[in-house]
């Protein structure tokens, strides 16, 4: 693997102001366009993904899924789908009450589903359903590639690499040589179908030394899932299922699952089974040309598949209503150096999170690529992946992923109820239905609580009608429910408090003793107000039990003259381990608008104290466009930017767009997302904000110009 990029960090001098909202159309095509990805080797960290939000298909240098192995410790060559997913077969028979730890808490007893410490059948337990469900890797689809002599290429043997992804089209374009032959290959997504198109021309298609081969990994149990387990092969089963003369479907049977994979080409060739999970796609007779389709899908169908033509029509014509509807920003004409690198990161921010965020479930940390715990979704990371849809005038895109909180209602309900609370209580480390992952943090944390209602309030704001309140209102309320019956009443104190119990969104705290961090409390007044609102909205009374709480909520914990991480942590800047991780404190006033309860005097000192003793190089990719927007509220837009730039290594943003945290995650979505939403806000501002460009320096340097975004909260 590669060396990484620096992130690159510059002090600058000050000049005039020249900021400019957009006044001229952009022209959405060339901005775009200049940031296509151009790869001119096999470096590991870049490789390159088509998708459509349901479904991704990660390719190495050659256009498909070749070398997987070389692969599988930088960007893996991952196939996957919203609705892939398998579990190994419990041949014990855990029940997941198993999971379930007793906690004393403000003087009753509750239970949380929780990772166990001692070893026995409670761990076993919460192992088997932490690991299961998992995110499947589909299958591999890849090239065999054949010296003069016979014997297959290995990666060394790839010479003369020129790849472009066309972020505008969707088409990956790769040519490459072979022993002096060249091939070129152009790959496509479908955007309505799970399904790629190929491209293949070449001599060495004629000669029978480039073929397609199609292979079946076995899932693993671990942490993350490569894609290229080609152990036990006795585990599972494939085999083609029927054939003709342009098409065959193959199908995929595991433990608890089964799917298919049908291919369809143009001109002569043929599929055979040529080893265990093994099918290779062989071109007949004298072609320099090879066109196909392959699609995953979990039923068989006869329909006829897309074509090669119209699933790069297709991907040209989706593509284009995409980049030229929503929001996009333009930072050409900027003397700032770090412009051009951040409308790079913007453009491929967008392209990202287009095609691995924004399905019909909430997405994992690393999207469709590769799975981090296990492939499962964090409820808490929604905030980050998809509220940029709707600031970016692509609300749509954060409406299909809303929708699956319908579906896991139940559940949540179930949680807060076996709790002692009304209400739902969304989950932290979940699963397509929305089950428990037994998590010693996630059990814990609350802040995910409130994000339904921020998704629903910036839908109503797009679409401010009768059906989008009728929509979520049940959501919404339930939400509210669970809110206003979690905090305790301090007697002694005449205050409701959060906690104990929780683990704040900087996860350095102990469950049983934490209460009052500022950020929940200040994300838990939003949200109640919020409610509120939509109440009056929808014709209702105001619910005394919200207002009530909202009326008692303990105030912002403060120490010399700063917010405090929580109220029952008064060491928070003097205890190392405390100055590690998200400095969520800022959240207080970056991720939510301002109220009365919060002083911005006492905020601008919190923040001058922990940009100067944070340990930064202990945080994620969030926290750095998090940072960002509460620099641009405090009217520190100079700060705002340095933050963009901090240079961090989980700041990095490698050629492919992917925002680099460290060897085990080596994209991070939240990252990509969180950009996105800190420069829509930097551009169009937030509620109550009056100035053009509020987040960006009056020194000059930075033209900006902009079209379609909507201001933030």
């Amino acid at each position: 693997m590669k060396k990484l990029l620096p992130v690159y960090f510059i002090i600058f001098t000050c000049i005039y102001p020249v900021i400019v909202k957009a006044q001229t159309k952009i022209n959405r095509k060339a901005l775009v366009q200049r940031h296509n990805v151009v790869n001119m080797g096999t470096d590991t960290l870049s490789s390159l993904s088509v998708g459509n939000g349901r479904f991704a298909f990660t390719v190495d240098a050659t256009g498909l899924q070749t070398f997987p192995e070389h692969y599988d410790k930088g960007i893996p060559l991952g196939t996957q789908s919203e609705w892939g997913w398998h579990s190994f077969k419990d041949t014990v028979g855990y029940k997941f009450d198993e999971t379930l730890k007793t906690y004393t808490l403000n003087g009753r007893k509750v239970s949380y589903s929780v990772q166990w410490n001692q070893a026995g059948r409670n761990k076993n337990a919460a192992n088997w359903f932490r690991e299961n469900v998992h995110r499947l890797q589909l299958g591999n689809l890849g090239f065999i590639l054949l010296r003069k002599d016979g014997t297959e290429a290995n990666i060394n043997d790839i010479q003369n690499i020129r790849q472009e992804l066309d972020l505008y089209t969707g088409a990956i374009n790769s040519s490459f040589t072979l022993e002096g032959e060249i091939v070129h290959v152009q790959t496509y997504a479908h955007q309505q179908q799970d399904l790629v198109g190929v491209k293949v021309q070449s001599k060495l298609l004629a000669e029978g030394r480039l073929k397609v081969r199609l292979r079946f990994p076995y899932p693993t149990n671990q942490f993350t899932d490569y894609g290229d387990n080609w152990k036990k092969t006795e585990k599972h089963y494939s085999a083609v299922v029927s054939s003709g003369q342009q098409q065959a479907t193959i199908i995929h049977r595991l433990d608890t699952n089964q799917y298919f994979v049908r291919l369809a080409w143009q001109g002569m060739a043929s599929v055979k089974n040529t080893a265990a999970h093994q099918f290779v796609l062989s071109p007949q007779g004298k072609t320099d040309l090879l066109t196909f389709t392959c699609l995953f899908t979990p039923r068989k169908n006869a329909a006829a598949l897309p074509n090669f033509t119209q699933t790069q029509a297709n991907s040209i014509g989706q593509w284009k209503a995409f980049w030229q509807s929503g929001g996009v920003v333009d930072f050409s004409g900027s003397t700032d150096p770090r412009a051009n690198e951040l409308e790079r990161r913007v453009v491929l921010s967008q392209y990202l999170t287009k095609i691995q965020c924004s399905g019909h479930q909430p997405p994992q940390e690393t999207g469709l690529t590769y799975n981090s715990w296990y492939g499962k979704p964090h409820l808490e990371m929604h905030w980050w992946h998809g509220i940029h849809f709707a600031l970016w005038g692509r609300e749509k895109l954060l409406e299909n992923s809303m929708d699956w909180y319908h579906h896991v209602k139940a559940n949540a309900r179930a949680i807060a109820k076996r709790q002692g609370y009304d209400g739902v209580r969304w989950q932290k480390m979940t699963d397509p239905d929305g089950n428990e992952s037994p998590s010693s943090v996630g059990a814990f944390l609350i802040w995910q609580q409130p994000h339904f209602i921020y998704f629903a309030e910036l839908d109503y704001r797009a679409h401010p009608n009768k059906q989008t309140l009728n929509k979520y209102k049940d959501l919404v309320l339930a939400d509210a429910d669970f809110m206003a019956s979690f905090p305790t009443y301090d007697k002694a104190h005449n205050r409701y408090i959060l906690g104990k119990g929780i683990i704040l969104a900087q996860e350095r705290y102990n469950p049983e003793e934490t209460f009052n961090p500022t950020y929940e409390l200040q994300y838990w007044r939003w949200a109640l107000n919020t409610a509120q609102q939509w109440r009056k909205r929808l014709g209702m009374q105001p619910n005394e039990k919200y207002a009530l709480i909202l009326k008692k909520l303990s105030n912002l914990p403060q120490k010399d003259g700063v917010y405090l991480a929580a109220e029952s942590s008064p060491d928070a800047y003097t205890n190392p381990k405390l100055k590690t991780d998200h400095p969520a404190v800022l959240a207080a006033y970056g991720m939510l608008p301002y109220n009365n309860k919060l002083d911005t005097v006492v905020m601008k000192k919190t923040f001058d104290l922990v940009w100067d003793i944070w340990d930064w190089k202990d945080t994620w990719g969030w926290d750095f466009p998090m940072t960002a927007m509460t620099a641009a509220r405090l009217n520190m837009p100079d700060k705002a930017i340095d933050a963009l730039f901090m240079p961090i290594k989980t700041n990095t943003y490698l050629p492919n767009g992917h925002n680099y945290q460290d060897g085990r995650l080596r994209l991070y979505l939240p990252g990509n997302g969180g950009l996105l939403a800190a420069v829509a806000m930097m551009c169009a501002g937030w509620d109550g904000s009056t100035r053009t460009n509020p987040g960006f320096p009056k020194n000059g340097k930075w033209k900006v110009r902009w079209e379609g975004l909507k201001k933030m909260p």
